[in-house]
């Protein structure tokens, strides 16, 4: 087969799998995003995710992670999940509603390996989503899937709920056009809907501020002021209001269905929730990354500030 036929005919494995889009750039050093890279980190709008700062240089070249790699083939998995929960006081992200997406991409990455290697033979490659130093929104952006928006997220005219994932192979293979135009023009919702200033300029994100990272990366005791707006597990709140976003629509994808648990947890009972309770509902989800101690450590804060704002309003009556 040629390089245009094998792209070809894994484009239709990606979607027979469950992919929503599928893209493929060559391997190079992404020399360009250095600067930007180095500046982040000097910035430390990384905050305490030490892991950022390592392996920089693997950051910027996926040919240190697999030998000999030729290729970059980046998917998009849909997770939009129908229907809404029971909880009113509480939000967890969307993208937390359903099984780790971890386990869902890396399975079907590894089965869309398998075709290729069963149909060209021996295939060395490696599989990766939001698992290993890539700049996977760069790399999906190379490929042609779509847009870095203001809120540093990749974007396509089908908005932003989706996750990606790549397979770095040591093929040749035909290559997709980068995505040029970007189509945020002049809307700034993101940036002026965070509530706590974390879009520090267009796509520059200081994570140190961030709800999502405070929620779910940040492992220690939040001072008085920290305020997570009802947030107990990452936060949507930038893709909310994106306008693109009014054009998702809900995930086909089994795996990402809220589970029945889930969708039933209210206010009360999240706020009394037990070990055992926790390991039930969230087993296997995004949620177990924070763990109990640290969704309970996210309920309480958000307990405080409500009981602060009672007492501020009640003062004012």
């Amino acid at each position: 087969m040629t390089k245009s036929e094998k792209s070809s005919q894994i484009k239709q494995w990606a979607r027979e799998l469950g992919f929503s889009a599928c893209g493929i750039t060559r391997v190079r050093e992404a020399s360009e995003q250095r600067d930007h890279l180095i500046r982040w980190l000097e910035n430390n709008y990384n905050g305490r995710m030490e892991y950022m700062a390592r392996n920089v240089d693997k950051r910027l070249n996926p040919a240190q992670l697999v030998p000999g790699a030729r290729s970059i083939i980046v998917v998009l998995m849909d997770y939009l999940p129908a229907g809404r929960l029971s909880l009113r006081q509480y939000k967890i992200s969307r993208y937390a509603w359903g099984t780790d997406y971890h386990y869902v991409i890396k399975k079907r990455l590894r089965q869309l390996l398998e075709r290729m290697q069963h149909q060209w033979g021996q295939v060395q490659a490696r599989a990766f989503t939001d698992s290993a130093p890539v700049l996977e929104r760069y790399w999906a952006q190379q490929a042609g899937l779509g847009w870095i928006g203001k809120n540093s997220l990749l974007l396509t005219k089908q908005g932003s709920y989706f996750f990606i994932g790549e397979l770095i192979v040591d093929i040749e293979l035909e290559y997709d056009q980068p995505w040029e135009k970007n189509f945020c023009g002049t809307c700034t919702r993101c940036l002026d809907a965070c509530p706590t200033h974390a879009i520090v300029q267009p796509r520059v994100v200081d994570a140190r501020k961030c709800i999502s990272y405070l929620t779910i990366e940040y492992r220690g005791d939040f001072s008085a002021e920290t305020q997570l707006h009802g947030w107990v597990f990452g936060c949507d709140i930038c893709q909310q209001v994106c306008p693109w976003n009014r054009h998702a629509r809900p995930t086909a994808v089994e795996e990402f269905a809220p589970r029945p648990d889930l969708l039933s947890l209210t206010d009360k009972k999240l706020e009394s929730l037990t070990k055992p309770e926790f390991n039930k509902i969230f087993r296997h989800t995004p949620v177990e990354r924070t763990g109990y101690k640290g969704l309970m450590r996210n309920v309480r804060q958000n307990q405080r500030h409500s009981s602060m704002a009672g007492d501020k309003e009640r003062q004012n009556d």
